[in-house]
């Protein structure tokens, strides 16, 4: 069965449908890594997305039931150059097509998938439709002018856990809260020894001080940080109170808590490969990154220090604030899918947590 993109300039891609039958519009995007598909679809940040992989081929070892990073796909649509239909591992139960049509996700291949990354790198990130319907193209390109914009939207409501759970340890309590979150996060924070509780992005500064937490985190997720209202709300409440974790949204919103400012990327940030420069330490680390929204670093307040830098486009990357206990990274320290270099944010918030 035939399927088509239709971007906002008028672009049309045709190819094959690999998921369920239907319609779909989001903002397209494009991600880099050559592994980690499971991972990337299951990652909460690509709701309101219609993403495309670069790397040819996707769905080589199927999909397993152990690297889900939530409990659903988020994403509006799924495009690759090709899927695998024959997976070789012994953890796959299912192909990435059998998947995307049980999760009723509308994907496609058989078409030319450097041609939509280089229409988006060169007009940057645009709405588009993904369809099997026999809609004509008139038809689709006029809806396209009436969908809003991803900084038109709060996701946050439809991707946060709709209750509470925890993971029990014996070290230290952290919070989570949930905007989006990537399983890993917290099994990153778990695996350090910490007790880890993950509540709804509804929970006020009040509901989560009542859980005696000894730092809070706020968690990746999708859409216009300047949207997360309640979140930053929450943060301006808790700031000083007890020490504070941010991560990819969770960094945006806390700049934006305390005084910052945000702005959108041209064409964002997706993929396992992007080098950051720790200025505090001296090093390079290659890191996992899904965002489209950057911190405006000269929006900054007085005492939240830039720590980290993108090495490609120089944007913001890291944030500290040893005062008020804060750390945050734009890009993602528990990587799944990427390499684990920066696994050490996660210690050195713990070392914030030991003086407060």
């Amino acid at each position: 069965m035939e399927a088509r993109l239709v971007l906002e300039d008028g672009s049309l891609f045709r190819g094959s449908s690999r998921g369920t039958r239907g319609e779909a519009w989001g903002e397209v995007v494009f991600n880099t890594s050559m592994t980690g598909y499971q991972e990337i679809l299951t990652d909460p940040s690509y709701c309101g997305h219609i993403l495309t992989m670069t790397f040819p081929l996707i769905g080589n070892y199927g999909i397993n039931r152990e690297d889900f990073e939530s409990r659903r796909p988020f994403l509006r649509g799924f495009i690759a150059r090709e899927f695998c239909s024959t997976p070789s591992n012994w953890r796959s139960v299912m192909t990435v097509e059998e998947y995307l049509k049980e999760n009723n996700i509308v994907a496609m291949d058989d078409l030319d998938t450097r041609a939509i990354t280089r229409r988006i790198r060169e007009k940057g990130s645009m709405r588009g439709v993904i369809t099997t319907e026999d809609t004509p193209y008139e038809s689709l390109l006029e809806k396209l002018k009436h969908i809003p914009h991803i900084s038109e939207m709060n996701f946050i409501p439809e991707v946060t856990t709709p209750e509470m759970y925890t993971w029990e340890n014996n070290g230290p309590h952290i919070v989570i809260v949930d905007l989006g979150l990537k399983l890993s996060i917290g099994r990153s924070l778990h695996n350090t020894g910490c007790r880890v509780t993950v509540v709804p992005a509804s929970f006020s500064a009040q509901d989560i001080m009542e859980l005696k937490p000894d730092g809070v985190a706020f968690s990746n997720g999708p859409g216009d940080p300047q949207m997360a209202t309640g979140a930053i709300k929450t943060v301006q409440e808790l700031a000083g109170k007890v020490p504070l974790l941010g991560i990819c949204l969770g960094h945006q919103i806390i700049a934006l808590a305390l005084g910052g400012r945000t702005y959108k990327l041209k064409f964002g940030h997706r993929g396992a490969n992007h080098p950051v420069k720790d200025l505090m330490r001296d090093k390079v680390y290659i890191t996992s990154q899904n965002h489209g929204f950057a911190v405006d670093e000269e929006s900054l307040p007085k005492g939240l220090t830039v720590a980290q830098r993108n090495l490609n486009d120089n944007t913001v990357e890291g944030l500290q604030e040893k005062k008020l206990k804060i750390v945050s990274a734009q890009y993602h320290p528990e990587a799944f899918p990427g390499p684990t270099d920066s696994h050490y944010l996660f210690d050195l918030y713990l070392e914030y947590m030991k003086v407060s």
